[in-house]
């Protein structure tokens, strides 16, 4: 390191000069190489398609519909333009009330009306990253720790970590049970922190889960809400999915176990829920976060926290109007499921056509794909060797398993829900013809190369040219000859 560069160190904060932030990680990498280089049908087909961005783009058109019929939900039209003043000028980090009062409104209705929730109990935050970071301050001081089952979703680290000083020790699940948590990985994993002298001060789980999209059944949670009230541990409940869960069962929400399963003990002032609607609704850019606690202290003190990642009083007001609207919330959820479950089988089916199969899931906006038996070598390192040509020679990005902390090489998460129909198809067949390529250049004796198969194959002379190119995979790759 230079002189200037060392100056430079030394006059900045250890935060400032630390990797905490976690982007590192391939699952950053990934997005980067999206960035450099992002697919386009016309202007760059041969770019790389965005399949680690888990965002919900099949329901935009009927918030656009919603909009353009409801001018007066905006404070920048000409409708709505009377109330620009006040809501310019609005400041009180509660939160206008009729928004508290929608979303609490709208927590229920993703759950099915089973449950209510309290509006004063709804603390606003700059998306759900902000609402994890504000519950880690409120309930763990530096050092102490957060235990969360793996695979999880990688941003968690940069969430609950870099600036609060506070540890995630991992609970280990595999796809032996399908990655279901247990009381016995749970027990493991709170005694493994006590022997290395970690102070355990919660549980945080993802339900429905990313990276898997899968859903927790009632004896999985009821296991949850002992183990956290025998341990005397907070329980952190990131439900941002709720709504995703696009077929039976469906999705049992914690507060629906506080307020059904009376005869387990629990102590509610235990128990904290992080929702958004960047996921449900498809709105991550309006960074709408929140905590719902049933802890007086630890909302009074999100709320005040909340002054550092509030959302807009602009946008308050406009979800204020569109989630009371009742007709139109039913209607997009509905719509949102069927949607999602369309899209589920279109691309799960698309893989399986080549043998590739997916852990068995309802939710979410992705798929954790299995490629195992693709694997050179059952290790990390061959994993990454597979993820890097997928990302740089088949060109998608892809989330590797490491990534999400999986311990077990060969899984990915592949989103599917944020773009159209027709990058789908293209996705679906740049993967085929990976694995039919692969499959083809390890067989001596094959009578065709598997160019000419392919061709039969491929529906669109564009995407056949873009797989001739130079940039197509070559046999050196990491990939093995499947067995089906």
């Amino acid at each position: 390191m230079g002189f200037m560069a060392m100056e430079q160190t030394h006059l900045l904060s250890k935060m400032a000069i630390s990797d905490g932030h976690g982007e590192s990680s391939p699952y950053f990498d990934g997005w980067k190489a999206y960035d450099e280089n992002p697919f386009h049908p016309t202007d760059n087909p041969n770019g790389v398609i965005q399949m680690g961005l888990a965002e919900n783009q099949l329901t935009s058109d009927l918030v656009e519909d919603w909009i353009l019929n409801n001018p007066e939900a905006s404070i920048c039209t000409p409708e709505g333009i009377n109330d620009f003043r006040a809501i310019a000028n609005f400041q009180d980090y509660h939160g206008l009330p009729e928004f508290r009062n929608a979303v609490a409104n709208f927590m229920a209705r993703t759950r099915g009306n089973r449950i209510t929730f309290d509006p004063d109990r709804i603390v606003m935050s700059g998306g759900a990253t902000g609402a994890h970071e504000v519950t880690a301050f409120c309930l763990a001081n530096p050092g102490e720790a957060f235990l969360v089952p793996i695979p999880y979703y990688p941003g968690f680290d940069r969430d609950l970590r870099w600036r609060t000083g506070v540890q995630l020790v991992p609970v280990m699940c595999d796809g032996s049970n399908n990655f279901m948590l247990t009381k016995e990985a749970l027990d493991d994993a709170y005694e493994k922190a006590r022997n290395d002298n970690i102070r355990v001060k919660g549980l945080l789980i993802t339900n429905p889960s990313n990276p898997l999209g899968t859903i927790m059944d009632r004896k999985t949670l009821r296991t949850v809400v002992s183990f956290i009230n025998e341990k005397r541990i907070h329980l952190v409940c990131d439900e941002i999915y709720a709504a995703t869960v696009f077929s039976h069962p469906g999705f049992i929400s914690i507060a629906e176990i506080l307020e059904e399963e009376t005869d387990i003990e629990c102590d509610r002032n235990l128990v904290h829920i992080v929702y958004s609607l960047s996921k449900d609704m498809g709105f991550p850019g309006f960074r709408v976060g929140i905590i719902y606690s049933y802890n007086d202290a630890v909302v009074n003190c999100a709320r005040k926290m909340s002054s550092f990642g509030l959302v807009s009083t602009q946008t308050q007001y406009l979800l204020a109007s569109m989630l009371n609207d009742d007709e139109f919330v039913e209607r997009f959820l509905a719509e949102s499921a069927k949607r999602l479950a369309q899209r589920f089988r279109v691309f799960t089916g698309g893989l399986a056509k080549v043998g590739i199969k997916c852990l068995q899931s309802n939710a979410g906006l992705f798929v954790w794909m299995d490629l195992r038996q693709l694997l050179k070598k059952p290790t990390l390192e061959s994993e990454m060797e597979l993820w890097k040509v997928i990302i740089h020679e088949v060109k998608i990005n892809v989330s590797p398993g490491s990534s999400f902390h999986c311990t077990e090489p060969g899984w990915f998460r592949v989103c599917y829900a944020n773009m159209d129909d027709m990058a789908v198809q293209i996705a679906l067949q740049r993967i085929r013809t990976f694995v039919l390529q692969n499959k083809e250049v390890v067989v001596p004796n094959k009578k065709h190369c598997w160019h000419s198969n392919l061709r039969l194959s491929l529906k669109t002379r564009r995407f056949d040219d873009i797989m001739m190119s130079p940039h197509s995979p070559l046999p050196q790759s990491p990939m093995v000859k499947a067995t089906n």
